[in-house]
């Protein structure tokens, strides 16, 4: 199996104006996935995790460190020094993310949502709502939810909206930002049953959980994350 991602020597700080100090996030971070891996990332909140993930889909710029990325489309690249451009045909193209956080477009319904997921790759309008709507049964959310807003939904609801959306896309490299928070047993499951799809399909992913039992049998790789530092488990 050859390498899809290699982040090497990677370190983020933040600057907080109002304290006029600098906050280490991430020190020297090294870790590579291999194409079809699923590494697992556990720590306790605040240790850096989440940061990872931002800057490797690029809403936080490293201040050092390069993040390789073996795309489909550019070739081999480094993610912190790829164009705005480039990086948004990545994001609709060729990785997802998926955050504890639900945001979506003004007056866009649940169905609009994960439908336009699917346009955006280029697929047409048939294909794009039967898989839409394949993938909202697939997460049990209620049919009358499907023309409503989002905005009105609970967390347990806007959060597997979330992960059907950025799995109906079955992208190459997956993040997976605690997609089990706030979910009941059964949603837990059925997102289990896609991730172990996704695997089968050769989807690379990388997941944040605080559900070690989730992460049982799952993982390729475990690592912890203390106070901006990866550790293996």
């Amino acid at each position: 199996m050859k390498e899809i991602l290699a982040i090497e020597h990677l370190s983020k700080s933040f600057f907080i104006h109002n304290l006029d100090k600098h906050i280490q996030a991430l020190h020297d971070i090294c870790i590579d996935l291999k194409e079809g891996e699923f590494v697992g990332i556990t720590g306790k909140s605040g240790s850096g995790k989440s940061t990872v993930f931002k800057c490797i889909y690029r809403t936080y710029a490293p201040q050092k460190g390069r993040i390789w990325y073996n795309s489909k489309k550019f070739g081999l690249v480094n993610l912190a020094e790829l164009s705005e451009r480039q990086m948004i045909y990545l994001r609709k193209h060729e990785i997802g993310y998926v955050s504890q956080f639900l945001s979506t477009m003004p007056r866009t319904t649940a169905q609009e949502l994960v439908k336009h997921a699917v346009l955006e790759m280029g697929y047409g309008e048939d294909y794009a709502e039967r898989e839409a709507n394949s993938m909202l049964e697939h997460f049990e959310l209620d049919r009358e939810l499907w023309d409503c807003y989002p905005g009105t939904f609970s967390g347990g609801e806007k959060l597997r909206l979330n992960i059907a959306r950025a799995m109906v896309k079955r992208p190459r490299l997956l993040l997976l930002d605690e997609p089990t928070a706030s979910l009941d047993q059964t949603s837990k499951l059925k997102v289990r049953e896609l991730i172990e799809q996704l695997k089968r399909d050769g989807t690379t992913m990388m997941g944040i959980f605080h559900d070690l039992e989730f992460m049982e049998n799952l993982c390729s790789r475990e690592y912890i994350m203390r106070d901006g530092k990866l550790e293996d488990n």
